[in-house]
């Protein structure tokens, strides 16, 4: 299934439509604004947004905000870069595209999501997120290599 989904809400739009998203918006943000892509090069960018469903949010088909999740469509997603621009935070937004991924039809009956956020817990525990426990931590592992965007 790799139809086009799409919700709106007043003026904004949430879409999974590729050829509507502004590649430049998405890559100004997270190379310049977010503190997990700093300096990522919009050819990275270009192939995470190619191999990940992402969602767009329009305001009057200008792009105003963005996520992508990366998943397998069955049994486990990793939600990412996940951003609202400044101008437009603080009106529900946020909660909108949470909601919207959450809804999306290709990502119901999932066993695990996760994410990494600095800041953003509020947000998703009103959608059921938790914190990994310290004993549920000691489960996963990582190769973080967390200066591989310097230039």
């Amino acid at each position: 299934m790799n139809n086009v989904y799409e919700t709106v809400n007043g003026e904004y739009t949430i879409t999974t439509n590729i050829a509507k998203m502004d590649i430049t918006v998405v890559h100004n943000y997270l190379s310049n604004d977010s503190y997990w892509a700093k300096d990522i090069p919009i050819e990275t960018v270009q192939k995470s947004m190619n191999n990940s469903l992402c969602f767009a949010v329009l305001h009057q088909n200008i792009q105003i905000g963005f996520a992508r999740v990366i998943t397998d469509k069955a049994t486990f997603a990793y939600l990412a870069d996940v951003f609202i621009l400044p101008n437009y935070r603080r009106q529900g937004l946020g909660k909108f595209l949470i909601e919207t991924i959450h809804n999306h039809p290709e990502l119901q009956g999932l066993r695990r999501w996760i994410l990494a956020t600095k800041d953003a817990h509020d947000l998703y525990s009103q959608f059921g997120w938790s914190q990994i426990t310290e004993e549920q931590y000691r489960r996963f592992m990582h190769l973080h290599r967390a200066d591989i965007y310097k230039r």
